[in-house]
């Protein structure tokens, strides 16, 4: 393992960060949206873009290196220690309306990057991971997420009936509620369709929707016994930041990209030109290779940090954090993005 391995550790500026925010309060409360929205995308237009891969002769040895999945179980007691410290932080000390609002922005930034790590782990095969990647979603109250991605996503990215593939013009924030809905929707009628196939009840251990609410429940009577209803209105509050930039993250990686319907009836197979990639290097530390989103999809067990990229990938002109704030704005968003899906939709049609 090289020093360069180590940059991941950098991730861990951003829990950091809004540890720092719930600590020294007033204005610095929301210091975890200012770093994930103003020095993290600063950082990526004043440094380099990187395409290199990992060689393949090396890639086994990176893939075995447990000190990577290390990195992400570390997120686990992250994650959990800042929610105990937020939820100190709000029954015992006095606190402004603006205090509220930005610590539970802040908090709600560490746990949508988590479910980017539970979205890392929720891949694996082994027990552990499964386990921890639901531990994780369960304060954005989105344990259908990995039910979905995996057996849902993975499978109809880019076809009308992936609700996770933003349409050309479709705003942002109507996005949010189609892929929402959707999404929990989807997860519902794939635990369904796995309980009648392994012909087991409704009540068994198979049903992950049905105790990933258990689990959700429990985690908010946790809190409503410690904090009472201001305690669970922060952590509600958090949760849902939380996945909306999940979503907001799931808006840009896929936006105008779809799939070509053959005449057989079935899409093509998922490319590595179905999916918008990023190689600014600050978005790729902090989220893990996240961006690196096209060979994700061309193959999702690959690990975060082998992840490739390829040529024919559409490239997004900013990172992640820069593309999703300005996906807020859809006029300027479609200003930038609607010529670039264009020319993505004229390449492949000459390339094929």
């Amino acid at each position: 393992m090289h020093l360069r391995d180590m940059k991941y550790l950098l991730a861990y500026l951003t829990p950091a960060f809004a540890f720092i925010g719930i600590w020294l309060g007033g204005p610095w409360s929301p210091a975890a949206v200012y770093f994930a929205f103003g020095i993290i995308p600063v950082m990526e237009l004043i440094s380099p873009e990187h395409d290199s891969n990992i060689p393949a002769e090396k890639e086994q040895k990176y893939t075995s290196n447990r000190f990577f999945l290390y990195l992400l179980y570390l997120n686990v007691f992250i994650l959990y220690g800042l929610i105990a410290y937020f939820s100190w932080t709000v029954t015992h000390r006095p606190l402004t309306l603006f205090e509220f609002i930005g610590m539970t922005g802040s908090l709600g930034i560490i746990i949508g990057t988590n479910i980017n790590v539970a979205h890392e782990l929720g891949h694996k095969h082994h027990p552990l991971d499964q386990w921890l990647a639901k531990i994780l979603l369960v304060p954005a109250f989105y344990n259908h997420f990995t039910i979905e991605h995996n057996l849902g996503h993975h499978k109809d990215v880019g076809t009308p009936w992936d609700p996770a593939t933003s349409r050309k013009n479709e705003i942002l924030y109507a996005f949010w509620i189609r892929c929402i809905s959707g999404t929990y929707r989807n997860a519902w009628k794939l635990t369904l369709k796995t309980l009648e196939r392994e012909n087991a009840s409704f009540f068994s251990f198979r049903n992950g929707m049905l105790w990933g609410h258990a689990a959700q429940l429990t985690y908010l009577s946790i809190a409503w016994a410690y904090g009472g209803w201001v305690l669970v209105a922060c952590l509600v509050g958090a949760g849902i930041v939380g996945f909306l930039l999940l979503e907001s993250v799931n808006y840009i990686e896929h936006y105008g990209l779809t799939r070509k319907l053959l005449p057989s009836g079935k899409y093509e197979r998922v490319e590595t030109f179905h999916s918008w990639n990023s190689n600014h290097e600050a978005g790729r530390i902090f989220l893990y290779e996240l961006t690196r989103h096209a060979d994700h999809h061309y193959k999702s067990t690959r690990p975060y940090q082998v992840l490739r990229h390829w040529d024919e990938s559409p490239q997004l002109p900013y990172g992640y954090p820069m593309s999703i704030l300005i996906s807020f704005f859809p006029p300027l968003w479609f200003s930038i993005m609607n010529p670039r899906v264009e020319e993505i939709e004229n390449r492949i049609r000459s390339f094929k």
